[in-house]
């Protein structure tokens, strides 16, 4: 549950952020006659995200029904849900600082061209973190129990909509940058785990080996029953008895990219 709030958190945050920005836009500038194209583009945007997480949910539960098909799926999905992350993490590290002045000059170009051009790119801007959100929450939350970790995830959302909601229209100020470091590298984490899962989903279907080699045994240190394990399993998809090629991958992925996630960014140098 933790893992999918930060998930709903930070990519709601994201989103709230792009949305208040054009918002703001167009308040400032008195185009507020052009709001509702926007929020008719932010809403198509959440209706398809919607949909891309019960298609997948489908897919996964319903159309599969050969064992082999389902892991192999579920594997291919925790990858890109994998790479989303990370292109989405570094994506806003380097773009942070000028997403507010790119987004004002693309909805300036909008307006120019007409209403119907306003809504689209409101929904362009939403759409791609709904639909990454659809896809990692259905990496992060397999194999849980009951409706948790969907509560956890709209709590983020919730979250981030009342945070972005304050610092628009409020003084509130928060320190996104701090917030998208920390952020990012508990994201790292949690998409380190989700590639062991995809590890093991490839293995149990087939295509890797090593499904017998166990790397360790957690069971008589780690009750499963405790709250602990439950945080670690849920948030780094620690469990009892994982094979040597899924710690491999964890290791593998985790530490070359929390090393260059958390390097400096070097400054332009002018000419």
């Amino acid at each position: 549950m933790l893992a999918t709030y930060l998930i709903g958190l930070r990519e709601g945050l994201e989103a709230t952020l792009v949305v208040s920005i054009l918002v703001a836009f167009l308040v400032k500038s008195g185009r507020t006659e052009r709001l509702r194209a926007v929020w008719a583009g932010v809403t198509a945007a959440v209706a398809l995200s919607v949909l891309a997480g019960w298609l997948l949910s489908y897919t996964g539960t319903t159309l599969l029904r050969d064992y082999r098909d389902r892991e192999l799926f579920e594997a291919v999905t925790s990858i890109a849900a994998v790479g989303f992350v990370t292109w989405m993490i570094f994506w806003m590290r380097r773009m942070a600082r000028g997403i507010a002045g790119d987004l004002r000059a693309k909805l300036q170009d909008a307006l120019a061209v007409g209403t119907f051009a306003v809504g689209v790119m409101a929904f362009l801007a939403v759409v791609r973190e709904g639909l990454e959100t659809s896809l990692i929450f259905y990496s992060a939350a397999r194999g849980a129990v009951g409706a948790g970790p969907l509560l956890a995830l709209t709590a983020g959302v919730l979250t981030a909509v009342t945070i972005g909601f304050l610092m628009y229209a409020t003084a509130v100020r928060i320190n996104l940058s701090a917030f998208f470091t920390w952020t990012g590298v508990l994201l790292i984490l949690v998409a380190a785990g989700i590639f062991k899962y995809g590890v093991h989903d490839l293995q149990e279907a087939g295509i890797l080996p090593g499904i017998g080699a166990v790397a360790f045994r957690l069971g008589g240190v780690l009750d499963p029953s405790t709250w602990y394990a439950a945080l670690l399993a849920g948030m780094f998809n620690l469990t009892p008895e994982p094979t040597v090629l899924e710690m491999v991958a964890w290791v593998a992925y985790a530490l070359p990219v929390l090393v260059l996630f958390l390097r400096p960014q070097r400054s332009a140098v002018p000419a």
